[in-house]
């Protein structure tokens, strides 16, 4: 992919930050997004007999139906479709089961980065959106983290069934906001959705971490943030 061309951001011009979600603010304990990190112990409570090296190929299977998906599709169509492929009984008592609240502390964790930069970013009078191509639970599992106070409005691709880079997305965001696009800031940790939102009229910056660069449209920390506002 070629370098992402980025227009340079007025700091008066800029009003909100709309960001994504996993990757950016938060991120799975042991690294797995999907399915949730319990879900071989849980269905194994359930269904002993499962053959315990079955589950890498359905997780695989989940994740080829996930991306396939033109919006993030039900928790229990998702589910259902990982027990199919355990050659296992899709009960509704299992179903209720993969789908309980846990504590969200206890599979995700915030990024060293995020409550100080989203602390400043709120004391300076900055709004904020999330834009996530998530199940609805969102913003419950933010709650749980402690982040969502910083948050005036949600676009979660599962509630407004599309994901990005489908425009809806984005300006679900800014119009609850009722703010323009050019006084947004958008960041992902993808840059092909970041560019989206660039055409859209969105300011833009990747983040990534781990990748140390000298490119003024990527973010190497969130805390970088607050050079833009």
């Amino acid at each position: 992919m070629g370098r992402m061309t980025t227009r340079p951001v007025p700091r008066e011009e800029l009003r909100a930050v709309l960001l994504d979600s996993g990757g950016v603010l938060m991120r799975p304990i042991g690294g797995r997004w999907n399915p949730r990190a319990d879900f071989e112990r849980t269905v194994l409570a359930h269904l002993p007999a499962v053959p315990p090296e079955r589950f890498a190929a359905a997780i695989a299977a989940g994740d080829r139906y996930l991306d396939a998906s033109p919006t993030t599709p039900a928790t229990d169509d998702y589910h259902r479709l990982l027990l199919h492929a355990l050659g296992a009984d899709p009960t509704p008592e299992l179903l209720a089961d993969l789908r309980r609240e846990v504590p969200p502390a206890t599979i995700l964790e915030t990024y060293p980065d995020v409550v100080d930069t989203l602390e400043e970013l709120a004391r300076r009078g900055v709004r904020m959106a999330v834009v996530s191509d998530a199940w609805p639970n969102l913003p419950d599992l933010h709650a749980g983290l402690g982040i969502h106070r910083f948050f005036e409005a949600y676009a979660i691709s599962a509630v407004l069934g599309c994901n990005k880079p489908d425009p809806r997305m984005y300006h679900h965001a800014s119009n609850a906001l009722q703010l323009a696009p050019a006084h947004c800031l958008f960041v992902d940790d993808d840059p092909s959705l970041v560019a989206a939102a660039t055409r859209l009229g969105y300011a833009g910056r990747t983040l990534q971490r781990d990748a140390p660069t000298a490119d003024p449209s990527v973010l190497t920390s969130l805390t970088g943030l607050l050079d833009l506002f």
